[in-house]
């Protein structure tokens, strides 16, 4: 019996070498000059009269500067265009460990505001002996950017009716007034209002939202040496 004959094996070819692929450049987002923008301190549009300005409101930004889109130093894939830049105001808050005082700085404006309960007593206008030196550390801020117009706000929770509320905000706006005038001494200029109720940061439905919301705001440029 003649012996079985086996097949050759079949040659397998070699696996093709990938093309090597050609890496692109990832199409960027829209340049940003000024890259970080924080909510402002207002949490909500008050009843005020329709032509007063949001006293919460934060300062615009300076206008963006110019960037050449043909600038050998931008990386734009095939086909890709450079969206219009943006400057967005630089937004900083810092708080004390008791929420009782709050600093924001922008890139314009430098804001202070102090809760209701470390200033007066209840229902009061009258400052505290607590007050004095958080209204003069205030003070030698006014003086150190050189300001000479200055913003006094008072703000109250929604308990009690609005007028009472307008009345207390606007006592308590002039007494930090007041005390502000003469730790800062020199030519300075105040706007002082009470808005009651109006333009709360926080919710008045909790006691915690309460006594947030009952604060004194003192806001001024920033000049030269900020």
């Amino acid at each position: 019996m003649p012996p079985a004959t086996v097949p050759a094996p079949t040659a397998t070819a070699p696996p093709a070498t990938p093309a090597p692929r050609r890496h692109r450049h990832p199409r960027p987002a829209v340049l940003v000059v000024a890259a970080l923008l924080l909510v402002g301190t207002g949490a909500g549009a008050g009843t005020a009269g329709a032509d007063e300005p949001n006293p919460t409101a934060v300062p615009a930004a300076a206008p963006p500067v110019k960037v050449d889109a043909n600038a050998p130093g931008l990386k734009l894939s095939d086909g890709a265009t450079l969206a219009a830049p943006r400057v967005l105001d630089i937004k900083s808050v810092v708080e004390d460990m008791g929420g009782e005082e709050r600093r924001s700085d922008t890139n314009a404006d430098i804001s202070f505001a102090l809760q209701a309960e470390v200033l007066f007593g209840k229902d009061s206008a009258a400052l505290s002996a607590e007050a004095t030196g958080r209204i003069r550390a205030i003070a030698e801020e006014i003086k150190k950017q050189k300001a000479t117009n200055v913003r006094v706000f008072g703000f109250t929770d929604n308990l009690g009716t609005h007028e009472h509320g307008v009345v207390l905000s606007k006592q308590r706006a002039d007494a930090v007034q007041g005390a502000l005038a003469q730790a800062a001494g020199g030519a300075v200029t105040f706007d002082i209002r009470g808005y009651a109720e109006d333009y709360p940061i926080a919710d008045n439905s909790s006691e915690d939202g309460r006594r947030k919301n009952r604060r004194v705001e003192v806001s001024f440029p920033r000049g030269a040496t900020g």
